[in-house]
């Protein structure tokens, strides 16, 4: 059975930092992207960061680049986003998607509905 689990969100002054864990188990392909989404009310869910699992490629969406960063533990089984400088407007339910990457190269057009397994997401609160 394929799990997908967020953890780390919660509140936090602007400035400040967070750092969210996604936990993916059980995953039925060889090669795979895992990636961030998020959602504030009222919004579409936008990307955020993606890593892939064999090329090590990212991406990040152009308002969190250079503030955040994504990485993988293997051997844990975990993809970590670490939120630095965050703003009001990062605030909004982050999700953790996982894509079957037979058909990609790295990290390339993740978009919410190319994704194949979703956690159920991790909220995140930033305020002024």
């Amino acid at each position: 059975e394929v799990q997908v689990v967020e953890s780390g969100g919660g509140l936090m002054l602007a400035g400040g930092s967070l750092r969210l864990s996604c936990a993916a188990s059980g995953v039925p392909f060889d090669d795979y992207a895992i990636a961030w989404f998020r959602q504030a009310p009222g919004k579409r869910r936008e990307e955020v960061s993606c890593i892939s699992s064999t090329e090590g490629s990212t991406d990040y969406a152009d308002s969190v680049k250079g503030r955040f960063t994504i990485t993988h533990d293997s051997a844990k089984s975990t993809v970590y986003l670490q939120m630095n400088s965050l703003k009001p407007e990062d605030t909004g339910d982050y999700y953790c998607a996982v894509r079957n990457n037979r058909d990609y190269f790295g990290c390339e057009g993740y978009q919410y509905y190319a994704m194949n397994y979703w956690g159920k997401g991790t909220r995140v609160t930033v305020s002024s």
